[in-house]
């Protein structure tokens, strides 16, 4: 999940488990299945701020939850 992920490293999404309603908006933002993430910070219950496509965006826990992530080896 996000929410797990390690500061500084770059992730890809390989699954989103939300409602509908805030998949298309993740969708709308540029993050849906496949998209590169950076993590630039979390807090423990809080939100997790990522980078995605050069821009940053903080996730709530709630929704970081329903991200699913795998780490990217280049």
């Amino acid at each position: 999940m996000l929410k797990d992920g390690i500061y500084g490293r770059e992730y890809a999404v390989t699954d989103i488990f939300l409602e509908l309603r805030t998949v298309h908006r993740l969708e709308i933002l540029g993050i849906k299945k496949g998209t590169r993430i950076t993590i630039l910070g979390k807090k423990k219950k809080g939100p997790v701020i990522i980078k995605v496509r050069g821009t940053r965006f903080a996730v709530g826990s709630r929704i970081a939850d329903g991200i699913h992530i795998e780490v990217v080896y280049e």
